[in-house]
Parts: C-alpha cells; structure tokens; sequence
C-alpha cells in the first residue's frame, strides 16, 4: 500500500545515535541454508522485513517450520521439501532468485509470482541454469512454474552474471544439496557487486560447506551437507548509510552501534565514501560515527560493487558544492525499478541537474525546491528523497511505505533520529 510523505526538514545538524536492524542480504541467505541444513538452526537479530517476512513465507509453504524465538529470532526447522505450493517473490530479488534453486530439490510443483514490477525483472539467467543442472521449469520470467522430482543432478554450468551477482548466490546457496554440487562459470562482463557473492561464500563455508572460488569468474559446491547452528546477523550496513547520510547533509553527528570491523556488506564502503566528500568518520566501541563538514565534496567514484549505494551517494551529491560522476553501475536499471532513469527525473523534477551515462550519472548541483519525489515502489529511491527532503523544506515522497522492503518502520527511525537532535 502507498503512503504519502512529507518529508521532514532538519531544523539545525542531526545529532543522533542510531540502532539498525539486521541486515537483509545476510538474513535471506541463512533462512536459506537453515532451511536446506541437516538439523534446526536459530537466526538472533534477524531482519523483520517485507523481504525476509517473504522468505519465511515461502520456505513455510515448501514445508520448512519457521517459528518465531525469544528476542526477536528465528527458530527454523528444515523439513522435506515439496509441493504444491505457490511463492509470493513480491519485489525481493533475493526470493525470486535464491528460492528457485532450493525448490528444485522439492517434489511437487511449485508456482512463482510477485508484484507486477517483479515481471519485469531478469530472471532467465537462474532458470535457463537451473534447466542445464535438471530442473523442469515452464516459463522464462515471473510467473514461473517448478516441477520438481525430489532432488537435482548439479554439475558445471556456464551463465552471463553481469546483470546480477544474485544469479551466482541462488546457485551456491542451494549447490551443496544436488547431486553432484554445483561449479558456476561466469562468462560475460564483469559481475557486479561482488561483496554479495563473498558474503555468500563466507555464510556457506560457516555452515560447513566446501568452496573453492579461487579461480576469477568460477566458484564450485560440493555436495554435501549443511550443518545447523546458530546465527548472529549484522545490522544492515546499506540501511544505516541513509542515517549517516543525514550527519552528511546537515552538518551534524549519527553514531550507529554495532558496526562491525569485517564484513562482506557491500554497505561497509560507505565510510571511505563520505570521507572523500569531506566527513570525518571514526569506527570505534560505539560504533561508526559520520561528522557532516560545512559544505559536501563532489566526486568520481566506480560504484560497481556497492551499486545499492547508488541512490543515496546520488542524493548527497545534488547538495555538494562541485560535480558527481558515478561509474559502473549500469546494472541497476534492472533493479527494483531503473534506478538511474528514475533518479534522473526526480532529482531534475527538484531543479537539479543530472543526466545518465552509459554506466551511470552525472550530477551538477544546482538549487533545489520542493516538490514530488517519486519512489517507483522501490526503497532506495525513497530513502533518496528523504535525504533531500532533510535540507530543501517541501519534498514530497510519494510513496514511503515502499521502505518497508528492508526496514519495517522507517518514518519512525527517522522522525525519532530529528527528535533527538
């Protein structure tokens, strides 16, 4: 459901400590392997979300017992996979990519669908794989359907991940399960984002699985088992770049807790990247801290592996004193919507001034005024706009509950994050 949002003006630098919830990427991927795992496993601080409550909704309708636990975790049960059964994707790529593959080792048929956006997102890559590994599937896009028989032979398979590194993820997530594992070869232009593929090797390897991914553009699963245990999720570091983003622009000082001192989060980068437009950041037992300066630096800068921090550096670079140039993110006008058109005709609908490349945008800063900002029922975009909306007093997001995707109130966080300054 859309709701409309006045974006609220910062009356004087943001001054605020702000807790995020738990990381999106990381909980699909282990409700995921927990569902595929030989015993029961617990997920402590996962993400509440439209996209990991999709998940849970799609690993109950194969048969896997998700329970809610203390604190806010998950208990999941694995159980025998099967059919028939119907999988709501909404606009999750990492339901509508992850989820095929570990239903391919169901019996039964398995019908897929999601928002009317989500048909429209590339999705022949994973099944045109699954097809080569043994899987019947009717259909090349959302709507789909999966015949499965029980199990699935795996073996080599060659695919174009370029469009998105979740084409590779779906495949290793599920690979440890088929018959004869699964190796992946990339053949194409380079893969973007390619801290969401460690982020998957690195989870699997932690749930005992063999990998090898030391050659360039090839990972390899073997088969065997997933091992059950407990999870502790991060806080999602992409999220939490919109609070900094808020010391960023006005000058202030958000501290958020929990930051960790290594990750695969693509989020991670965002430090580095506000320091080059002129913020001071420091990570210590408090967390990451971002102190805005006087007035923003433009950049350059090659987003290609945080290409999901694209519409929040896009945000911050409408209100630097100098010109942006944002490089290797072509992929993401296969996001949720196309990202860079989208960010475009926002941004000139305020009075700004940007243009796409072929990879990317540049983004001169001019004067702003209020007025729509239109979020296209994508998240990012309307995170983006309430950055904006923190310095040019009369933005109106049209749709804010879009947010709701990755974090379950962001109006709340954000109105608590001003009330504290």
């Amino acid at each position: 459901m859309t709701q409309q949002w006045s974006a609220p003006t910062a009356n004087g630098p943001v001054r605020s400590t702000v807790p995020v919830p738990g990381s999106k990427s990381i909980t699909n991927r282990l409700l995921l392997l927990a569902a595929l795992a030989d015993g029961p496993s617990v997920l402590h601080a996962p993400l509440r979300s439209r996209d990991s409550t999709l998940m849970v909704d799609a690993l109950r309708a194969l048969g896997v017992d998700v329970v809610d636990g203390p604190a806010g975790s998950w208990l999941v049960s694995p159980g025998e996979l099967r059919g028939p059964a119907d999988v709501d994707c909404g606009l999750a790529g990492t339901v509508m990519r992850f989820l095929p593959p570990a239903a391919a080792l169901a019996s039964g048929e398995i019908r897929f669908d999601g928002d009317p956006h989500a048909r429209t997102r590339p999705m022949g890559t994973v099944l045109q794989a699954l097809r080569a590994l043994g899987a019947d599937i009717t259909g090349d896009g959302l709507p789909f359907t999966l015949n499965g028989t029980g199990g699935l032979r795996g073996g080599d398979v060659t695919i174009d991940a370029s469009g998105s590194s979740q084409f590779v993820s779906g495949l290793l997530l599920s690979g440890a399960r088929y018959e004869h594992g699964v190796r992946v070869l990339h053949d194409g232009k380079p893969v973007p984002s390619l801290p969401h593929i460690a982020m998957t090797v690195e989870v699997l390897r932690e749930a005992g699985v063999e990998v090898d991914d030391s050659e360039p553009d090839t990972w390899r699963v073997a088969p065997g088992p997933v091992r059950g245990r407990e999870w502790h999720v991060e806080p999602d570091l992409s999220n939490a770049t919109v609070f900094l983003a808020a010391a960023a622009v006005t000058g202030g000082e958000v501290t958020v807790p929990g930051w960790p001192t290594k990750t695969t989060q693509a989020g991670d980068a965002v430090g580095e990247i506000l320091a080059r437009m002129g913020c001071e950041v420091s990570l210590d037992e408090r967390g990451l801290t971002v102190r805005g300066p006087d007035r923003l630096a433009g950049l350059d800068i090659d987003l290609h592996d945080e290409s999901e921090l694209t519409p929040t550096v896009a945000a911050l670079a409408t209100l630097a004193d100098g010109p942006t140039h944002i490089r290797g993110v072509a992929h993401i006008r296969g996001h949720e919507t196309d990202r860079l058109a989208a960010l475009v005709a926002e941004i000139n609908g305020l009075g700004g001034a940007a243009e796409e490349t072929e990879d990317g945008l540049v983004i001169d800063p001019k004067p702003l005024r209020g007025g729509p900002w239109r979020a296209y029922a994508d998240h990012r975009m309307a995170t983006a706009g309430a950055i904006i909306g923190l310095v040019v007093p009369g933005v109106e997001v049209d749709d804010i509950g879009c947010t709701t995707k990755t974090i379950p109130d962001f109006p709340g966080m954000w109105a608590t994050m001003l009330e504290v300054s």
